[in-house]
């Protein structure tokens, strides 16, 4: 009985505990954060490696990051951020083979029954799986997670990102991603990228830079603008046509008619035959004149 009533207790009170042990993050309403898990992590691997590691960043606020860069991510990581709620559960189902309801209703058998066909799904094709993490998750993975890919630290992730949606605004969570996100070696936000790859201010870049900051995000150490720019380059090409749109083809200029003036007729009696007729030969009085021959013209239906 005893074994039974822990049991009972574990499966109640744990998922309790772990909700209530995971990051509130409404201090960040306000705060700037200094430093991530993704730093922290990136300084360990780098220190147990041997090597030396710094990290690079630099705070700027959302509203001086001009709106192209902006749309260039928007673009590259989350197209819908302004619409969903944390997490974008129509490209999550449509990834794993999801058909339930969106959100999932537990309490409803046929949703169970597709979520754990989902579950399936991810289990064996994890690999292929791209898992879609919206910009909100990308966040709450940046901010207090490691790169980890298993389903402990995902559901993790879509708790964090829960939180972050219901104590921070859309721009607040936008703008501190901009500030923290990895783009290259030791690299965290665009103003420290734009100064590492481009010499200028995150303020000062044009299209193209914008476009090849958010190219980056997906691959930040194995491609970026300086080190194996070919796939990132293929990605910033991608972004920059939704960007731009397909190029505009010139207006045609109408060319003005020509104006064909008549042949004034020379001044005389009129002549009753066409222009270019030819004279008739003279022909014999006694001669009995020809029946004239009908023409084809007369002959055509529609000419009459």
């Amino acid at each position: 009985m005893r074994p039974l009533l822990v049991l009972v207790l574990v499966s109640v009170f744990l998922p309790v505990l772990v909700w209530v042990a995971h990051p509130w993050p409404l201090a960040l309403r306000w705060v700037d954060p200094q430093t991530t898990a993704y730093m922290d992590h990136r300084s360990r691997v780098a220190l147990a490696a041997g090597d030396p590691f710094e990290a690079s960043q630099a705070w700027i606020p959302l509203g001086e990051i001009p709106t192209h860069l902006q749309r260039a991510v928007l673009i590259a990581e989350d197209d819908r951020f302004y619409e969903h709620r944390g997490v974008d559960w129509e490209a999550l189902a449509e990834e794993v083979r999801y058909s339930g309801s969106i959100p999932p209703r537990l309490g409803d058998a046929d949703d169970r029954i597709a979520l754990a066909e989902a579950l399936a799904y991810l289990r064996d094709h994890r690999d292929a799986v791209r898992g879609r993490s919206t910009i909100t998750q990308q966040l709450a993975r940046n901010l207090y997670l490691t790169p980890d890919r298993s389903f402990f630290r995902k559901a993790q992730e879509l708790i964090i990102a829960q939180r972050l949606e219901w104590f921070l605004p859309k721009d607040r969570i936008f703008e501190i991603y901009l500030n923290v996100a990895e783009l290259g070696p030791g690299i965290f936000g665009v103003e420290a990228a734009s100064h590492e790859y481009f010499g200028v201010s995150a303020r000062e870049i044009n299209n193209r830079q914008a476009a090849s900051l958010a190219a980056t995000l997906p691959h930040p150490l194995t491609s970026n603008p300086s080190y194996r720019p070919a796939q990132m380059g293929w990605r910033r090409d991608l972004i920059l046509r939704r960007m731009l749109g397909p190029p505009a083809s010139p207006s045609p200029v109408p060319i003005p008619a020509p104006t064909i003036e008549s042949p004034t007729a020379p001044a005389g009696p009129a002549d009753p035959g066409p222009a270019d007729a030819i004279e008739e030969e003279p022909t014999d009085p006694g001669a009995t004149p020809a029946e004239p021959q009908p023409s084809e013209s007369s002959t055509d239906p529609a000419s009459r």
